[in-house]
């Protein structure tokens, strides 16, 4: 099963190999309360066949060996062990005890089985003082492994249960960490989903650590870019219900007059005019539309490899009938391709917007020249035209949305050169406003160059 909370997760990756550790802890640990045991019984044996030995003497020249109870009763653990016990001469004759009792091998071999029995076993050597030939003796004593294993159990019992209260006290405190780490996530989660949170503010949870930061910068950058779309929005909206008014209110005029009519002629002159209207209203929609479309954060950004030789070439081919009709000498001066990286479609745009707005301002027999150059190790595209020029005192205002310099006698919509700086910003660029030798104004527009 998958587990989709973090605390958790981090939970289980903290007390899990802590657990494994702990195992393998219980593992050796098991391995040590045996060797203690061992050890212990050891010395119980040895100590048991020292004083049995001890207690070994010549009476009335005859070996005599008695068995002191303390050697016994030392085993008396409440485990019901039971003790075995033989003593020999040096010759292996028995003097007490139980004669086929197997002798302790060296450790750790020193276990057998005798009478159906594991024993743990010691045999002991005793040099008697005045046995003569029988001397020395040799004393084994064997017991039975109920204590030896009731203490193994206890020692390894003590030792589970210190593992396992050090694994739940580990848990315990890793549990609080994680409350306490997690914090600043649940107070994001909370300011994120706070019912009075209508607006698309800045998110700030104080004593927020450096790894939860850079979620909360790009939740941040997440919202400045909704806001900047909604923005876009909004000034889109305004900015069309605030232009089509008028032509709109127009159409609507000219369609009434024209109803009214009776004069065929005077019919046709308004269908005329509304026909104009019309055109107008048509690349008015359009003009909004491509500068919703060059707003920042409005659509997904594009780094196509654009000649801007090869689009301006098409631009101007498009605008040639125009221009023949009002006989502008409408030309294009290039020395090969300038490729950039940028959004074709609005790069396209801006060069139309360029052209357009040049031959509108262009006087009958004038002249529009483009030209496409790289200066620099920039893409320059310069539109002239021999058309009043912009004062320099309103440069800095014609590229404002609407803006219209007071007094001009071409009709339009004041959104040429916004959609211009707006495509060409967003490509990083720069354009400007300059004059021309023989009058008129110059564009320049410099574009990074793609590379080769």
């Amino acid at each position: 099963m998958r587990i989709n909370s973090l605390r958790l997760q981090l939970l289980a990756w903290v007390v899990l190999p802590l657990a494994g550790l702990a195992t393998i802890n219980l593992w050796t640990s098991h391995g040590n309360a045996l060797a203690t045991a061992d050890l212990v019984t050891d010395r119980m044996l040895l100590g048991s066949a020292r004083t049995i030995a001890e207690h070994v003497a010549v009476t009335d020249g005859v070996l005599d060996a008695a068995i002191p109870p303390a050697a016994i009763e030392m085993f008396d653990t409440g485990d019901r062990d039971s003790v075995y016990y033989h003593v020999k001469a040096a010759g292996g004759r028995l003097l007490t005890g139980y004669p086929d009792l197997p002798e302790a091998s060296k450790p750790p071999d020193a276990e057998a089985s005798y009478r159906g029995h594991r024993l743990r076993l010691l045999t002991f050597s005793h040099a008697v003082v005045g046995a003569g030939a029988d001397s020395p003796i040799t004393v084994t004593v064997g017991v039975t492994l109920a204590g030896h294993d009731a203490m193994v159990k206890r020692l390894w019992l003590s030792a589970f249960a210190q593992q396992l209260a050090l694994v739940a006290i580990a848990g315990v405190f890793v549990l609080l960490g994680l409350h306490r780490g997690l914090a600043p996530l649940i107070r994001l989660r909370d300011v994120v989903r706070s019912p009075g949170r209508n607006e698309l503010d800045r998110v700030e949870v104080p004593g927020a650590q450096s790894e939860i930061r850079p979620l909360i910068d790009a939740l941040n950058a997440y919202m400045e870019r909704v806001r900047a779309q909604m923005a876009a929005q909004r000034r889109f909206i305004a900015n069309a219900a605030h232009q089509l008014r008028t032509p709109l209110a127009l159409l609507s005029t000219q369609a009434s007059y024209a109803l009214r009519e009776t004069s065929a002629d005077q019919r046709q002159e308004a269908l005329v005019a509304l026909q104009a209207s019309f055109g107008k209203l048509a690349r008015l929609a359009e003009q909004l539309l491509t500068l919703s479309r060059a707003e920042p954060g409005s659509r997904r950004p594009r780094a196509d490899r654009i000649d801007l030789t090869e689009a301006a070439r098409q631009v101007l081919e498009t605008h040639a009938p125009n221009a023949i009709a009002r006989k502008i000498d409408l030309g294009l001066e290039e020395a090969g391709p300038v490729p950039v990286i940028g959004d074709g479609t609005m790069l396209r745009e801006m060069i139309v917007n360029l052209v357009d707005n040049a031959l509108r301002y262009s006087p009958s027999g004038g002249c529009v020249t483009v030209r496409l150059a790289i200066i620099e190790g920039e893409a320059v595209l310069t539109v002239a035209d021999d058309g009043p020029g912009i004062p320099e005192d309103e440069r800095d205002h014609v590229f404002e949305r609407f803006y219209r310099i007071a007094g001009s006698a071409e009709e339009g919509s004041g959104l040429g050169l916004a959609i211009v700086r707006e495509v060409v910003e967003n490509a990083g660029g720069r354009v400007t406003l300059g004059d021309g030798a023989a009058g008129g104004l110059v564009v320049e527009v410099r574009l990074p160059l793609a590379a080769s």
